[in-house]
């Protein structure tokens, strides 16, 4: 799928969100793979969107992670991990969140902690085409 646009990130995210199939046994994971600047926590501000989280949605770049509620019994959970050649302490806090079906998870730049992310989890690549647009593949 091509994006030419910010507000078609958005609205791809947005979409996704709304046909999300959740797990029930854990929580749902949304890898997303691509370079700097190449639209992850936009697609992510979509996503939110179509949970109707009304929040603004920033990057974690620098608190590692950032929790938004979708009601007063799930969450959505923002981590990135682009400064984190290990993840330390936040392995445990990524385990813990994993394991409860009530939350829905985004990481960015996952490669630190792939070790810990269930075999069936989403992963979405994002790169920039010839063209300059992005292309996404599931």
């Amino acid at each position: 799928m091509e994006i030419h646009s910010e507000q078609e990130m958005i609205a791809f995210g947005e979409r996704f969100a709304k046909n999300l199939k959740r797990e029930l046994n854990s929580a749902t994971i949304v890898e997303l793979v691509g370079d700097v600047g190449v639209g992850k926590t936009t697609f992510t501000r979509g996503f939110a969107k179509g949970l109707g989280i009304k929040e603004s949605i920033t990057s974690p770049s620098f608190t590692i992670s950032k929790t938004y509620a979708i009601n007063p019994n799930e969450n959505l959970i923002h981590y990135d991990f682009y400064r984190l050649s290990e993840p330390g302490i936040m392995s445990e806090d990524l385990g813990e969140k994993i394991n409860d079906p009530k939350n829905i998870i985004i990481i960015e730049w996952g490669e630190s902690v792939n070790d810990l992310l269930p075999e069936k989890h989403l992963k979405i690549n994002i790169a920039y085409n010839e063209k300059g647009n992005r292309e996404i593949k599931l």
